[in-house]
Order: C-alpha cells, then structure tokens, then sequence
C-alpha cells in the first residue's frame, strides 16, 4: 500500500474506486466494505483507494462537549489498512477551509479533480461538504455530468460498522475485552512509552514499566487488571515479544490519585526507560480494587499472574 499525505501531487489512479472515511478500528465491518472495492476494482482493472482525514473531523467541526476516543491512531490505521490489501491511502488534511467547502465544489474540485474516480463507494447517508448539505443522490446526479459511478454500501452492511464500533468503544470503556477482539477481528493493542515510576513494584517482587500514551486521542480502555503480550522495539527497530500482566487505574491500595498504566512483563529484568513499548490486550483478569496493605496485593498479584500463565498455556 502506498500512502499519500498530500494532494498536490498524486499519482493518475488507474480506474480509481475510491471511498471515504475515517475506519477508526479497521474493524470486521470495515473489512467488508474493503471487499466491496477490492472486488470491483477487480471488476474495473482498477486500484483501490481510500480517503480519509487527520485529524478527525469532529475535532475541527465539532462542538467541543464530548471526546474524540479513537481506537487507532494514524500510524495504526495505516498498518492495518496495509495488512487488508489497500492500493492507496490518503490522508487528507481536515482543516476549516476544507469544511467550508460546499457540496459542489466538494465533489469537483476535491473528489473529480484530484481523484478522477472510475467508482465511488459510499454510504446511502454520506454527508459531505458545508452544512453536510451534500448526499448519495447529488453524487449520483453528478457522476453523470463527470462520468464517473457512484455504488452504494448495502444498509445493513453500514449499520453492522456502526453497531460495530460503539460496541467496541463501549466494551472496551467497560472491559469487555472479549467482545472487543471479537469485533474487531484482532486483539486491540496500544503504544506508549516507558517513563519513570515510583518504583514501588520492585520491592513486592512486581517491577512494572509505566507507560505513557502520547496520543490523547487513543481510547484507553477501562480500569482494571488485564493479560498482555508485549511487545518491545528497541532503537533499532527489532522487535522482541513477551507475555505479561497490566494494571489501568488509580492504584487505590498505594495512593488512590492518578490514573497509570503500568505493565509487569514476565522474565524480564532489562532497562527500556525511553523506549517504545505496545500492549496487546488478551484478556481482563479483573476489576481493580482497595487492598489491605502491600501483602494482600502481593497475594492477589501471584493469583494474577497464575491466570495469565495458564490463559497462555491454553
């Protein structure tokens, strides 16, 4: 797949079947309507192409009161567009200028001009263009005028990757671990970086790495404590995979006040303060709660690690 993050100067598309979208989570439903236009750009002799905006839409257009949670980042959508068989990917860059457009000059200008489309691939309730004026029918009424077809995603297929992605959203805001990676279609995973902690691990036989997430937009998923695989790419970019266990939460037992992902990795000693590290939830072992003291945490943590064990013996 190739990625464009301009278009000032992209390629001539051969017979472009192109769609637009942001397909946060390259989930199961998004999949299908991958199909749908790798089958007719098969059909055209075309290359696929998808469309989509950085940052989201709602955190320019929106009105501010509700979070943008996204399940990928950029980097992360781009990695599992590749693994679903993409031609191109383009990121376009979403600004307020970009919104003002109207619905005409949308599809002329932008979609016509620059993408010269053989297909577009499109929801029956795409909006598009200034006040979301622009629909379904006034692409079609255009693809007459600029010769191009305009085919639409089935109803029920669009309302499988709504359903889709709130019940991840939600599953994942609730723990729900299986029912996300069920939806998904993959283990739903998330990259942060190893920072200082107060170390307090180590002295209870638990050193944790502590794990800072530099995109605010990332959805974290709820409290609690969670089976991992983890995996570590040091500054030469190999790649080193281990099991482990991971805690999201105030730490209530020590001090109850900030909120930090800290994450045990099983057989494993080396300092990796600074690097990169990505979590890949497998399964949640357990809501967090308030101990005693430091032994009964203790405890708690060896039934914890005995579960992931055996979860990856299975």
């Amino acid at each position: 797949m190739i990625v464009h993050y301009s278009i000032q100067n992209l390629p001539a598309f051969t017979n472009a079947i192109i769609t637009i979208g942001t397909f946060d989570g390259v989930h199961s439903g998004h999949r299908q309507i991958i199909q749908l236009m790798k089958t007719e750009a098969a059909n055209a002799g075309g290359e696929t192409v998808i469309i989509t905006f950085d940052p989201h839409p709602r955190k320019v257009i929106g009105n501010g009161e509700a979070p943008v949670l996204l399940l990928n980042t950029l980097q992360e959508k781009i990695e599992l567009l590749e693994k679903a068989g993409i031609d191109h990917l383009v990121v376009v860059a979403f600004t307020e200028a970009f919104a003002r457009q109207t619905a005409e000059e949308y599809i002329a200008d932008f979609l016509v001009k620059t993408f010269n489309p053989h297909s577009i691939i499109i929801g029956y309730d795409h909006r598009f263009g200034k006040d979301r004026k622009g629909n379904f029918q006034l692409l079609e009424e255009k693809g007459r005028e600029f010769n191009y077809h305009v085919k639409e995603i089935p109803a029920q297929m669009l309302e499988e990757v709504a359903i889709s992605s709130t019940k991840i959203r939600d599953s994942l805001l609730h723990g729900d671990i299986a029912t996300a990676n069920s939806c998904l279609g993959y283990s739903y995973f998330f990259s942060g970086k190893v920072i200082q902690g107060n170390k307090l691990g180590r002295t209870i036989g638990y050193p944790t790495a502590n794990i800072k997430i530099e995109d605010e937009d990332k959805l974290i998923p709820g409290n609690g404590v969670y089976t991992v695989e983890i995996e570590i790419k040091n500054q030469k970019s190999k790649i080193k995979n281990f099991t482990g266990m991971m805690n999201i939460g105030v730490r209530p037992t020590i001090d109850g006040i900030n909120r930090v992902i800290e994450v045990n990795i099983f057989d494993f000693d080396d300092d990796i303060y600074g690097e990169m590290l990505t979590i890949i939830l497998r399964k949640h072992l357990r809501s967090e709660k308030k101990f005693s003291g430091l032994e009964e945490l203790k405890a708690q943590l060896a039934e914890d690690k005995k579960d992931t064990i055996a979860f990856f013996k299975q």
